[in-house]
């Protein structure tokens, strides 16, 4: 991405991508995260790729032939809290000056902060960076762990019991039970009640694999933890700690414990899965250290990068 050598790609921006090249930007991303080991586009971007009503700018290299050779994609929702960017380059039309057009073109349209993911940490990311002034302002992690022996029954606390989530029924409770408990996270505190229905409606999402913690005596929600299957073709599953939260005033009693066990259960006794990730934040020393002592360890890290 970073290459001296001048690349003759045509770059060219739109608000609006047609089906066809939407296929060709997934077909990208597939071929560049197959080859870094780190998909290039958050699950946030590849929701707005297939929704026509959401807003975004879009960057789209093409070698002469038409091939699409790279993609900037960006998240003009929040301009004050810092336009999103995430960009790509196919692997095979890497090191000559296509990541580097697409930065430009990115910063000639930006018309505010910038707020940059580099997927997986790649050099030539971090490279481009520097160069172009970004620094580096947040990591997060991807840890994983296998599941190849049995999780155990999760100890609850006195009067709390289980259940899966009900659409429809419990998205308003989830909801604000969700913001208070990432008060502090810069985006999953801030979901709203599209961002939960463009999710329920995803094809691998599963009501029995998103379990809510729920004080017996009240029915009110104190916590929970919402799994995920990844399914690839030519690739081997893998689930995911999609989101586990606990009410604030629950901290302390070992509800965090419990759910990610149960959780973990689940993806292996009633989804056949041998290995499980997670993405938790650097910072969040407290997250981590309860996650390391359940056995998962740092697999790969992705660093967003701010300029403005």
């Amino acid at each position: 991405m970073s290459s001296a050598e001048p690349t003759s790609d045509q770059v060219t921006r739109t608000d609006r991508l047609a089906p066809a090249e939407i296929a060709d930007v997934l077909a990208l991303a597939g071929a560049a995260g197959d080859t870094d080991g780190a998909d290039p586009l958050d699950e946030h971007v590849l929701l707005r790729l297939r929704d026509p009503e959401a807003s975004a700018v879009h960057l789209l290299a093409r070698a002469d032939d038409g091939t699409l050779t790279g993609y900037a994609h960006l998240d003009t929702t929040d301009p004050v809290g810092g336009i999103g960017v995430e960009l790509v380059v196919h692997p095979g039309y890497r090191r000559r000056g296509t990541g580097r057009a697409l930065a430009r073109g990115v910063l000639a349209s930006a018309t505010g902060p910038l707020r940059a993911w580099a997927h997986g940490d790649h050099p030539s990311a971090a490279a481009l960076g520097v160069d172009l002034g970004f620094t580096r302002a947040r990591v997060l992690l991807q840890l994983r762990r296998p599941l190849t022996t049995p999780q155990g029954e999760p100890r609850l606390p006195d009067g709390v019991a289980l259940r899966a989530f009900r659409p429809g029924a419990d998205d308003a409770a989830w909801l604000a039970l969700n913001a208070r408990a990432f008060a502090e996270h810069p985006e999953q505190g801030r979901w709203t009640s599209e961002d939960l229905r463009v999710r329920l409606a995803e094809p691998w999402f599963d009501p029995a694999g998103f379990l809510l913690a729920e004080e017996t005596a009240t029915g009110r929600l104190l916590g929970f933890h919402w799994t995920k299957v990844h399914e690839r073709p030519g690739s081997a599953r893998v689930g995911e700690v999609y989101v586990l939260g606990v009410e604030p005033t629950a901290h302390g009693g070992g509800l965090g414990r419990a759910l990610t066990t149960a959780g973990l259960a689940y993806l292996r006794d009633k989804r056949g899965l041998d290995r499980v990730m997670l993405y938790v934040d650097e910072s969040n020393s407290a997250a981590v250290a309860l996650y390391e002592r359940t056995g998962f360890a740092r697999w790969s890290a992705h660093i967003n990068y701010h300029l403005g």
